[in-house]
Formats: C-alpha cells, structure tokens, sequence
C-alpha cells in the first residue's frame, strides 16, 4: 500500500517501526541512502531482517541524470542515448536497449534490490523534468526501445515499471515544482503519448507509474487520482492488469488533494495499489492515513518481487557482463551526456 523513504545510510529506530507498520510495504532508496556499494547492500540486509524477505525495496536506477547508486556500479548512459542510436541503426539501438536494461536489473538483484522504477516510456518533447531520460520524441520509436528494455530487465531477474501513465513528456511544467497541464484531446494523446504505454503492456509489464499530470479534456484530476485514467482507461481500454503506482506524494503536482492523508487516500481511492511517500518528514501521517484500510492488490505487488539472481562475485565473472558494458559505456563517447 505504501512505498516509504528512509532519511540515512543506517536505519534509525523509528524507521524499523515504520517498516513493520501496517500499510507499509516497501522502502523506495536514493542517492541519500548511498556511500558504497558494500554500505547499501548492508542496508538492504538490514531492511530485510527487520521487514521480512516479502518487503519490497526499489530505486531510481534509470541511467543518465536518474542513478541513484553510481560508485561501483556500471555508469549507465541516459535512455536518449539509445534513441540517438535508432536514428543511425534501429536494430543496434534495440540490442543497447536490451543490454542496458540487463545491466542495471542484474546488478540491482545481485546487491537484493527488487525492482527499478524504469523504463521511462514518456516521448522526449521538451519537458523539463524528463530530457534525457525519454527515449525518443517519436512514440513508435519509444514504444520499441521500451518492449526492447522491458525484455532486458526480464532477463536481468527484474519487473519492469512504466512511467509515468499515460505521458508526461508532453507538456513544458514540472510537476517536481509545480503542476502541469495537458490540454490535448484524449484522441491525440491516444496517437502519441499512450502509445508506448499500449505497446508496452503488450510485453507483459508488471507495473505502471502514475503521472501528476492533469489533463482536463479526460478528468479534472491529476492522473494518479483519476479513476477514469486508472480504471476505465489503463485497467479496461488497456487491458492493464499488473499494479498501479503513484508519483511521489511530496511532489507540487500533488498537492491539488491537500493534506498528506488526502493524497494517500486520494491515490488508493482512485484505483493505485501502491503510493509513494518518498520524504521521511511526511512518512508517519502517510502510515497514519492507512491504519485500517484493506490492502488493495496484494497479488499484484507480489509482482514486483525480484527474481532469484546472481551475486556480485558471480555478475562480475560473467564474461557477458563484460561485454555489454563495453557497448553501452561507448555511448558516452560517441554522445557526450
């Protein structure tokens, strides 16, 4: 039901309560929560003998300016660099996309972390808060290199999460800092921004990250309280079947639902099975907003639990390893971040 923040490298003690609190189902780590390789893989330890093997822990490892864990990690060029690549050699581009993914996702599960929120599927038209994240501006291009990354993650042991549903890439605002607004007709968000999605879907993705995005031609509401968006669209239309997830709760764009408690029980009344409050300061009134509420989708966040991998003496004698590093570290050179 909740995806928590914690503040450090170690867990403090109200944080252990927090983790066994519940409603709470997993921890979400950041850069904050990282100084080696050896401290986070302690930390993650930790979380697990406190919370159980079925608590779920995640991170931002996407590439590019989103990647949380970097010292002792492979450094993984931005998702753009891939789409500059399909520009030049679609099926090069495809294979990166399936590297990168197996990348991240086995180093990830070597060190227990269950899932990254990725692959971005948002188009790279100009907004703000996505840049280099997106793969490409074009959404047929998009949706490819994103089936292709899901694919790589799979392989890597890894549930793949879509973002951010049904767009975000869009519209100028960022809704880090402010709220955004899409006017477009859902038929043309249909043609362009859903498309990714809707592909996507198709390669059996575990999971869908809601945007706070409004689109007032669909529902007065930011996409993540809408239950036109949630249930009539990704759940019906869609055919969506995996677990919803909301952006973070502190987030501005977030704020049109008030109160911490407001948000939280505006994302679960409007059809998420899992709600993001990624900043400590606001994770004891979001446990708070839950205390007798039924979990929704159990089932479905049992998805999201990371396959059995390899362990990092393991990963790092695997000579494939090796060879895919040296292709997708290329792309540094060849398109300096």
């Amino acid at each position: 039901m909740l995806m928590i923040g914690i503040a450090g490298l170690e867990l403090a003690t109200h944080e252990r309560a927090w983790l066994v609190a519940p409603g709470v189902s997993g921890v979400l780590l950041f850069g904050r929560n990282f100084s080696s390789r050896e401290q986070v893989t302690a930390l993650i330890e930790t979380i697990r003998d406190v919370a159980g093997d079925n608590f779920l822990i995640a991170v931002d490892q996407e590439g590019g300016p989103v990647q949380r864990f970097r010292e002792g990690f492979t450094r993984l060029p931005p998702l753009a660099r891939i789409g500059q690549a399909y520009d030049h050699d679609p099926q090069n581009a495809i294979r990166l996309a399936e590297e990168h993914a197996w990348i991240m996702a086995s180093e990830m599960r070597a060190i227990g972390v269950d899932f990254s929120f990725a692959p971005v599927v948002d188009l790279a038209r100009g907004n703000a808060a996505i840049g280099l994240r997106a793969f490409h501006a074009d959404p047929a291009v998009a949706a490819e290199l994103g089936q292709a990354y899901i694919r790589g993650m799979h392989l890597g042991g890894m549930a793949a999460v879509l973002k951010h549903f049904p767009g975000h890439g869009s519209v100028a605002a960022d809704t880090h800092k402010a709220q955004a607004i899409d006017p477009r007709p859902l038929d043309e968000i249909r043609r362009d921004d859903l498309r990714p999605f809707a592909e996507c879907i198709e390669a059996r993705v575990e999971a869908v990250m809601m945007a706070h995005v409004v689109y007032p031609a669909i529902d007065e509401q930011p996409a993540g309280y809408s239950q036109r968006w949630i249930g009539q669209i990704l759940r019906d239309e869609l055919g969506f079947s995996g677990a919803v997830i909301s952006d973070d709760i502190s987030m501005a764009a977030a704020g049109v639902a008030g109160s911490v408690a407001g948000r939280v029980q505006g994302h679960l009344d409007a059809g998420c099975d899992l709600v993001l409050a990624c900043f400590p300061e606001v994770v004891a009134e979001a446990i708070d907003a839950v205390k007798g509420r039924a979990a929704p989708g159990t089932a479905r966040l049992a998805l999201l639990r990371g396959a059995i991998g390899s362990t990092w003496e393991g990963l790092v004698d695997n000579p494939q390893r090796d060879r895919f590093i040296a292709r997708i570290t290329a792309l540094h050179k060849e398109n300096p971040a």
